[in-house]
């Protein structure tokens, strides 16, 4: 089904990851794509694979110029603009405590994350406000939904956009302008594994991925495609009353922690780690 069809969409972090699922999703749905990344080669791959109605434009969101131009690019090429996912993000150092935390990245992780998504949301309505509205997705995360150590920088940013994303929303509604968004979990990308500097970070990353996959109620990671489909349902019709929602595609980890008993004491056991994603799995038997 069609549901996009002829319709114009911009999709930023589109050279991998969830923007590139999105974007390949978009195109199924008959949309003619704008692939935007920082990632030249891989942004063109990207434009490859969803097929000739993509094009691929190189653009860092944390330059406003660039979104700017981004948005006139898209305009001028494909013909208007219906659809604005502004899903580029970076993640920022991990550290064990905030007080270790030198903020030196804290510049470039709101430049992406919030200043990005903000003069993406405002160059996409100034043209969807004078063309009868659209839908302009943000993509943000659990991290902004919940509080937790490590990457903070990364969670203030992801929670104002949460803030960013209802209040224009309510200022843009009578323009037919939906602002809305999505928050992923426990979806595997490349983000996690950049926030660690040393030569440890595929162990670390599947020791948190374990804890993840324990505390989270469905028992299966997400995938891209995951997002994707959420990302479609917010572009389409179909989400024609929605706006200023935030959309959790988490596996209920959101809702709450889904850990028994016996996975508290086996992680006690274990110094308050799970080590592998095997581990987990382990203990979600042994819990049953």
């Amino acid at each position: 089904m069609n549901e996009l069809a002829e319709r114009v969409a911009v999709v930023t972090g589109a050279a991998s990851g969830l923007g590139r699922g999105i974007a390949e999703r978009f195109g199924q749905a008959g949309a003619l794509v704008v692939v935007a990344d920082v990632n030249e080669a891989d942004g063109e791959a990207t434009a490859a694979a969803v097929g000739p109605n993509a094009v691929f434009r190189k653009v860092d969101v944390a330059e406003p110029d660039q979104v700017r131009d981004l948005v006139r690019f898209a305009v001028d090429t494909l013909g208007g603009l219906d659809v604005m996912v502004n899903n580029a993000g970076v993640s920022g150092a991990m550290h064990q405590r905030f007080l270790d935390d030198d903020l030196a990245d804290f510049s470039r992780v709101m430049g992406v994350n919030l200043l990005g998504a903000m003069v993406g949301t405002r160059e996409a309505a100034q043209h969807m406000a004078t063309h009868g509205g659209g839908s302009i997705i943000n993509v943000t995360s659990v991290g902004g939904l919940t509080a937790g150590r490590g990457v903070i920088t990364y969670r203030a940013s992801k929670a104002g956009l949460i803030q960013m994303t209802k209040s224009v929303a309510i200022d843009l509604a009578e323009h037919r302008v939906r602002v809305n968004c999505i928050a992923p979990g426990n979806i595997p990308t490349g983000l996690l594994a950049s926030s660690f500097a040393d030569g440890d970070a595929d162990g670390r990353v599947a020791a948190i991925r374990a804890v993840m996959a324990m505390s989270t109620p469905l028992p299966r990671e997400g995938t891209a495609a995951d997002v994707a489909e959420a990302a479609l349902y917010l572009a389409s019709d179909r989400s024609s009353f929605l706006t200023g929602v935030v959309l959790p595609v988490d596996g209920g980890s959101s809702a709450g922690t889904s850990f028994k008993p016996d996975d508290m004491v086996r992680l006690a056991a274990n110094g308050g780690r799970a080590t592998t994603t095997q581990d987990a799995e382990r203990a979600r038997e042994t819990a049953r």
